[in-house]
């Protein structure tokens, strides 16, 4: 199976495609946005890129403002979670205080099948490499597949 990220524009009142940008070719699930953004106009997607269901090989990061080229790839950063290694869905936390869209981390979990090793991988979301700037070592693997969520601390104290 080959998934793949395409923009649609769509004339409301029409009732019409008005025009389809593939804007990747790579092989592509669970994409997220800084959730500060949902709902309204944004430019960057990070997504997994899949090496086999669930196993994501790496993360990218896609900018919508570049779509529409002919045959453009609109990747602007990725990291490849390296040999033997596979993770899954990321998920994007802003910087606190942040002004940016791109202002922050994509978080996810990658597991080392040869070792048995897994970590917790933080990564900068501006960085054209997606620099990993904190791994923690996790006590057991994570699975596949595993959906996850930030919620930051602020929200957690008034419960």
């Amino acid at each position: 199976m080959h998934s793949r990220f395409e923009m649609i524009e769509l004339d409301i009142k029409e009732k019409k495609v008005v025009c389809r940008y593939v804007l990747s070719g790579k092989n592509m699930e669970f994409g997220v946005i800084n959730q500060a953004y949902a709902g309204n106009k944004n430019r960057y997607i990070y997504a997994a890129v899949i090496a086999e269901m669930p196993k994501a090989g790496g993360v990218v990061k896609i900018d919508l403002w570049k779509a529409g080229a002919e045959g453009s790839d609109c990747t602007v950063a990725m990291r490849e979670f390296g040999e033997g290694c596979y993770g899954g869905e990321a998920y994007f936390v802003a910087r606190e205080g942040a002004d940016e869209e791109d202002d922050g981390y994509l978080v996810t979990y990658v597991h080392k099948e040869g070792s048995e090793e897994s970590w917790f991988w933080v990564m900068d979301a501006k960085s054209p490499t997606l620099e990993i700037v904190a791994r923690v070592r996790l006590p057991g693997r994570v699975p596949y597949g595993y959906h996850g969520l930030f919620v930051p601390k602020k929200p957690l104290k008034l419960l």
